[in-house]
C-alpha cells in the first residue's frame, strides 16, 4: 500500500470563507468538521484537510487573513488527486482588481 499524498498551501482566506467554499470543491461528498480538521470519506478513500490557526498579514493598511492548509489523500490514485487539486485550485482562486 502506498503512503498518503500530502500537499500544503498558504492561503489568504479566513476559516469561515474556506468552509463556505468547500462544498463546491467536494461536489456532494460527505464531510465532517472536527475543530480545524475536515474529514472526507469518498468510496473507501479518505481525505484529511487540516487548517492552521488563522493569522493575519498586512498589505499596507489592509489586514488579510492567512490560513495554512494541508491536504492528505489516502487511497487516491495520482490522477484522482490531480483532478481534485485542479477543482480545489479553481474554486479557491481569487483575482484582484
Amino acid at each position: 500500500m502506498s503512503s498518503p499524498l500530502r500537499f500544503a498551501y498558504e492561503m489568504t482566506i479566513s476559516h469561515a470563507d474556506f468552509l463556505r467554499t468547500l462544498p463546491a470543491v467536494l461536489q456532494g461528498m460527505s464531510y465532517a468538521v472536527n475543530g480545524r480538521e475536515i474529514w472526507v470519506e469518498d468510496e473507501g478513500r479518505r481525505l484529511c484537510i487540516t487548517l492552521s490557526e488563522q493569522s493575519q498579514r498586512h498589505f499596507g493598511p489592509i489586514p488579510l487573513p492567512v490560513t495554512h492548509v494541508e491536504l492528505k489523500f489516502d487511497g487516491y490514485s495520482k490522477e484522482e488527486v490531480a483532478q481534485f487539486k485542479s477543482r480545489f485550485d479553481t474554486c479557491y482562486r481569487r483575482s484582484g482588481g
